[in-house]
């Protein structure tokens, strides 16, 4: 008796709920993931074997590099009342779209006078190396230095708006001489600030 024959039939495996479903979260991870922005000044940091991360918010950045220092701090709220709060300090005006732009500055380095032109260059060009020539470090007269102004302003923004003490990191190149840097820590020592951390990148621990 012959047997019959059972035709077989493709299985066939609905994708559509499990696509939507990739770039839903595709789309979620574009749209909260920030940008990384370029260095307006790339350092080489030494290598250490230290692996503390340091936090995101309430924490200063002063870069130091060719001779040149620059300032950077997270929120944008931050940054808005520090350059309030400059902007008494020296008698300078700034607009509400100046301030609105520098808001989302994340580090610059030239002397206020000029900050204005800074500002109104777009990210790509403000950014480009050798523009900005540093925030000045030396004092004049009695008066302390920008660099001094810009910490100190910069603490009391902070624990204005989050109520805590602003912590302080130096990114220093590796090739950077010692006097730089020690001007440097002078600075920060004159606000009886001497706890900082000190940026480094990650190497292998020596056998």
């Amino acid at each position: 008796m012959p047997r019959i024959k059972i035709a077989r039939k493709s299985t066939a495996i609905d994708m559509t709920a499990m696509c939507d479903v990739a770039f839903l979260l595709l789309t979620f991870f574009i749209l909260t993931a920030t940008a990384r922005q370029p260095e307006p000044l790339p350092v080489d940091t030494p290598a250490s074997t230290v692996k503390i991360k340091l936090p995101d918010s309430d924490i200063a950045t002063l870069t130091i590099g060719q001779g040149k220092v620059f300032f950077g701090i997270p929120g944008q709220d931050v940054r808005t009342l520090l350059l309030e709060k400059m902007s008494k300090q020296y008698g300078i005006q700034f607009t509400p779209e100046e301030i609105k732009r520098f808001s989302v500055m994340e580090s610059f380095g030239v002397p206020i006078g000029n900050l204005k032109q800074i500002i109104a260059l777009k990210g790509e060009e403000r950014n480009k190396e050798g523009l900005q020539p540093g925030i000045p470090v030396d004092s004049v007269g009695v008066q302390p230095s920008e660099l001094h102004q810009w910490i100190y302003q910069a603490r009391y923004a902070t624990k204005e708006l989050h109520n805590v003490d602003m912590r302080i990191s130096i990114k220093g190149d590796s090739k950077e001489e010692y006097p730089e840097i020690k001007k440097i820590i002078g600075i920060l020592q004159d606000q009886n600030i001497n706890k900082f951390s000190l940026i480094t990148s990650l190497r292998g621990e020596d056998n």
